[in-house]
């Protein structure tokens, strides 16, 4: 399984990659558009939405290997280890109903905006857009299950350090 975490991980920072690559592409070609009197209104909208993209997909990525949320200070602070365990399995938990909301949500938004058009680019549908959050809130999901799935596994083999 951890196996199949990292590459869903990998993948998923691609992709964000990806889309940092685009935002930084179209922010660098309004630019010069801009500076050359060149009217290209559609890069807005690009830029915009790919960055959501790259945000959501590095917020999910980050859930696997717990960059994304923590409470270090109170973690550093417990000096038993079944009890910081117990407190990752509490917080991934807390995370997880954030996460499976956010699916919910997600898919409603992506659905209620599927068939409303771009402005500056009338042709595309926004609902592509919006898929960002289900998708992310997967993916942080299957993480976040992971994790309680191993550090379950810990508790039961005594295997604490």
């Amino acid at each position: 399984m951890k196996k199949f975490l990292d590459t869903m991980q990998k993948v998923q920072i691609a992709v964000g990659g990806f889309f940092l690559f685009v935002f930084l592409l179209t922010v660098v070609l309004q630019m010069a558009c801009r500076y050359l009197g060149i009217a290209a209104m559609w890069t807005e909208d690009v830029s915009m939405y790919s960055f959501i993209w790259a945000v959501f997909m590095g917020a999910g990525a980050m859930v696997h290997s717990d960059a994304h949320f923590a409470f270090t200070s109170l973690t550093e602070a417990i000096k038993n280890p079944k009890l910081k365990i117990a407190l990752h399995i509490f917080i991934s938990c807390v995370m997880l109903i954030f996460v499976v909301l956010m699916v919910y949500y997600g898919t409603l938004a992506t659905k209620q905006f599927w068939n409303y058009k771009w402005i500056n680019i009338p042709k595309f549908n926004r609902g592509p857009t919006w898929m960002c959050l289900p998708i992310c809130g997967c993916t942080a999901s299957i993480y976040l299950i992971g994790h309680i799935i191993e550090d379950l596994k810990k508790i039961k083999k005594g295997d604490i350090d």
